[in-house]
């Protein structure tokens, strides 16, 4: 019995060994600036959303780029993903074609968020697919 708790204390006491100090580089003349000390910053992260372009610009995102959440279910229906961060939104659309991500910002704080990020990619691997082809296949007329 008093074996094994010396070896459990051995074990114990072996964690908290220090490790060698660890030999400094020979001088090579070379004078350096003291280091100074960095002060950290509170950086305000944007307030101003990711923007495709202006949809009168991008062809065939219109109706889709500066639309708000019921424009955008009234156009592909039910949402597969509503997601809600802050004042944030993001819809997520799927069809058999594709799936379109939008992402929606209020323009101002305290308005209805609108659509200002488009993002498409095929359902079967992820791959990116054009946003104008998608948007026209979830469009169609669904059987």
């Amino acid at each position: 019995m008093i074996r094994v708790s010396a070896a459990l204390l051995a074990v114990t006491l072996a964690g908290c060994a220090t490790t060698p100090p660890v030999a400094k580089p020979a001088s090579t003349g070379i004078s350096r600036p003291a280091a100074t000390r960095a002060v950290p910053t509170r950086v305000r992260p944007s307030r101003k959303p990711p923007v495709n372009a202006t949809p009168q610009f991008v062809p065939g995102v219109e109706g889709v780029i500066g639309n708000d959440a019921a424009g955008l279910i009234r156009q592909f229906g039910k949402p597969r993903l509503d997601v809600i961060e802050g004042d944030a939104r993001k819809l997520q659309f799927s069809g058999t074609a594709c799936v379109l991500d939008a992402y929606l910002y209020p323009p101002v704080e305290g308005r209805e968020p609108l659509a200002t990020y488009i993002d498409a990619r095929r359902a079967s691997d992820g791959q990116d697919v054009d946003r104008a082809a998608c948007i026209a296949a979830l469009r169609a007329p669904r059987p």
